[in-house]
């Protein structure tokens, strides 16, 4: 007799189950793999979970705690993949892990990330593999997320993933000793600044901000400091994000539309966020030892400290700029140079700057490029040319937030035509 068929997935389910993925994902992977070691196990039994969530919770309900559900029920489908997969000859690292993942999780979903980060930013992976694995690995972002963040397209970065998984298949990921640390230190930064930006600025969908992801880099960045005190790079991190974070709360109206630096209620920025972040920056550039990190969070700080958005110093951040090029010389800082150069001696002069980085083709597929070129030409005086840049920057961007403030830019320089 035929089993009966499993109830369709209810939209109660398929609520708490992405909420709670978007939450979690990350603490899920990485306490799977911390237990496991091995990158596709993991990742195979989470999915597992996943689908038996999608036919259970219909007719159960949601559970109470749904990541602790997913954690057990992931740890369970290991186990079943682990014993499909041993034999007789079986090793004792095998049985080992088949114990641990035995071992009811006292407290899942803790502090597994941070050791991981470093431990997924194996020296077989190249800067880019590492960054891209970790992310998906470790923090859950979405390959289109860390498609967009790379600036390549979805199939590539997929590719890039697969070949990243398969040159670690049979390595060690254990975190690495305290000598190895600095050695890794540079993507495992990488990592938890595209994050932030993840969640400052959402790739796709409804929310442009997805605070949780904020919280958590904010969170791995602080136990990065706590575990390098003396790496300035990292202070200089953490200065960067809680600058930005503090302007998190002003960067949308009520009804959900996207407020420009210039045009934030300053007096809303939450001052103890930016007076940690200034001091912060300040303490850490006396060390002299300056890197990209440290140069970004400047030009935060010197936004911070103009009381209206008049007083910005913009010869300023021109020239931090200038000096973010010569530690990190590609063509997004290459924009932002542009855009500060614009601010400080007139669209006319920045315009040649843009079009140059439009005619290499590196950012062809970057929505802010034709936003900033377009404003640059709307300030020009040029409605007609800006209006084709704003209708460039409408077909390449998807988060819904970016979509009305370019939508509202098209219709004041045609006309509403």
């Amino acid at each position: 007799m035929a089993s009966a068929a499993a109830p369709e997935p209810t939209a109660e389910t398929r609520r708490a189950l992405t909420a709670t993925w978007r939450r979690e994902a990350g603490r899920l992977h990485g306490a799977l793999l911390r237990l496991t070691g091995d990158l596709a196990l993991a990742q195979d039994a989470l999915q597992d979970a996943v689908e038996s969530a999608l036919s259970t919770w219909p007719t159960t309900g949601v559970p109470h705690n749904p990541a602790s559900w997913l954690n057990t029920t992931a740890r369970r489908k290991a186990i079943d993949r682990m014993r499909r997969a041993t034999t007789r000859a079986a090793k004792a690292d095998t049985l080992r892990r088949l114990a641990a993942l035995r071992e009811p999780p006292a407290a899942p979903l803790v502090d597994d990330q941070l050791p991981l980060l470093f431990a997924c930013c194996h020296p077989a992976l190249g800067p880019d593999a590492q960054v891209a694995l970790t992310l998906r690995t470790v923090c859950g972002l979405t390959t289109p997320e860390i498609a967009r963040a790379f600036l390549v397209p979805h199939a590539t970065l997929a590719q890039r993933l697969v070949r990243a998984k398969r040159k670690l298949r049979g390595q060690s990921l254990a975190p690495p000793d305290a000598a190895e640390l600095p050695a890794r230190l540079d993507p495992v930064l990488a990592t938890i600044y595209l994050v932030f930006n993840e969640g400052y600025a959402a790739t796709a969908g409804d929310d442009h901000i997805r605070r949780e992801l904020c919280a958590e880099a904010l969170r791995l960045a602080r136990l990065t400091r706590d575990l390098l005190p003396d790496e300035p790079e990292v202070a200089g991190l953490l200065a960067l994000m809680l600058l930005h974070d503090a302007r998190r709360d002003t960067r949308l109206t009520p009804d959900g539309r996207l407020v420009l630096l210039a045009d934030q209620d300053r007096t809303r920025w939450r001052r103890p966020a930016l007076d940690d972040g200034i001091a912060l920056i300040r303490q850490t550039l006396q060390a002299r030892r300056p890197g990209p990190y440290q140069i970004q969070a400047a030009i935060a700080a010197v936004h911070a400290e103009a009381p209206r958005a008049q007083d910005t110093d913009w010869a300023q951040i021109e020239g931090l700029y200038a000096a973010l090029m010569r530690h990190r010389p590609d063509p997004v800082v290459a924009l932002n140079h542009a855009v500060a150069v614009a601010m400080h001696r007139g669209p006319a002069t920045a315009l040649p700057l843009i079009d140059a980085l439009d005619a290499d083709g590196a950012l062809a597929d970057y929505p802010y490029l034709p936003a900033a070129r377009a404003d640059l030409l709307r300030r020009l005086d040029r409605p007609t040319d800006a209006a084709r840049d704003y209708r460039r920057a409408l077909a390449l961007t998807h988060n819904a937030a970016e979509r009305r403030y370019l939508e509202d830019r098209l219709a004041e320089v045609t006309g509403g035509l």
